[in-house]
């Protein structure tokens, strides 16, 4: 009997130091983008405000700097980063199959996304809702004068159950018109094939700033649904996980302590602990990211803060022209709230 146990013991021993060397084996998503030597991060195909290319090829936009932010705290260069263009079809799977290390392209954090997709997100970087646009022409004030109307909107998306659960919520009928892609979808829309057209509110203004003549459209008021946008990564990397979200909360905790792109660098010189910890003039939080510990002071001075990269996508000077709603920190009655750096 003790010669039994003593095998099962080495046998059980030994499943463990295999689980081990195939743990250790498998490189984990920072080491493979360090030994790249730039991260890949899969982005929206031209979404003005959010992901667009520039009339050199250089990538701008709310979500491209959430990328940066995060090449900014691995490599100290926002410009270490490689953008791939996904569509509403193919963004999920991208990730899932090791094409891009992280997405960052105005997707709805979901219970079933997260669950059954295998991957995980990160903090909500935009507070959203699904809206519908119309032409001015139409004279319609409210969601609830399109009974019967043909609604534009793409698939892949929870576009489609929202208007289905808000026009049964108010004993309506609608035509769902769904394009393939994002272009044909606004194309449509612009020439009268539908009489609304179905998306969050940011990429409504999106697709408003595009038009001819955007004063000719109207975002309607009525938010008919709860769409958190977050980045995403694949399940079952802590660590990259871990980066990926303290990159964003790092943004958002930078503009509640005054921290900017151009003050950066004097603020290291603050006596506030906190500020200390997170520019990396004490204590090491980076080494606990496997990061240099300047990655804090990185972000910052590569991309600026929440509120400098919100305003300089989004913002009221922006075609866009978006306010800061929710979007705005919590002590100013927003929903931006970043755990504390210690």
């Amino acid at each position: 009997m003790k010669k039994r146990i003593l095998q099962l013991c080495a046998t059980a021993a030994g499943i463990v130091v295999g689980l081990t060397a195939f743990t250790a084996s498998a490189a984990t998503t920072l080491e493979t983008v360090k030994a790249r030597g730039k991260l890949i991060c899969g982005v929206s195909m031209s979404t003005p405000g959010f992901a667009t290319a520039d009339a050199k090829g250089h990538m701008q936009g709310f979500d491209v700097d959430v990328c940066r932010a995060v090449a900014s705290a691995v490599f100290g260069d926002p410009e270490k980063v490689d953008f791939v263009l996904t569509n509403i079809n193919t963004r999920f799977q991208a990730l899932q199959s090791g094409e891009i290390d992280m997405l960052s392209r105005q997707t709805t954090h979901t219970f079933s996304r997260e669950v059954s997709l295998g991957l995980d997100f990160g903090p909500t970087v935009f507070y959203d809702g699904q809206g519908l646009m119309v032409p001015k022409s139409l004279g319609v004030n409210s969601a609830k004068e399109l009974t019967d109307a043909a609604i534009c909107t793409l698939p892949g998306t929870t576009t489609a159950q929202n208007l289905s659960d808000f026009f049964r919520t108010i004993g309506g009928k609608f035509e769902l018109v769904v394009f393939e892609s994002p272009d044909e979808n606004r194309n449509a829309f612009f020439s009268g094939r539908c009489e609304a057209i179905s998306s969050d509110r940011s990429d409504l203004a999106s697709i408003r700033a595009v038009a001819n003549n955007p004063d000719d459209y109207v975002v309607l008021p009525e938010t008919i649904s709860k769409e958190p946008l977050a980045p995403s990564v694949r399940q079952n990397d802590s660590n990259w996980r871990d980066i990926v979200s303290w990159s964003v909360w790092m943004l958002m905790a930078a503009e509640e302590r005054g921290i900017t792109q151009a003050n950066v660098d004097e603020m290291t010189k603050s006596e506030d602990p906190e500020i200390q910890r997170m520019l990396g003039v004490n204590e090491e939080l980076g080494k606990m990211l496997n990061l240099d510990n300047k990655w804090g002071y990185n972000i910052v001075k590569g991309v600026g803060n929440y509120g400098e990269v919100f305003e300089r996508n989004l913002g009221t000077k922006t075609a866009l022209g978006l306010t800061r709603g929710p979007n705005t920190r919590w002590s100013e009655g927003g929903l931006l709230y970043a755990p504390p750096f210690r």
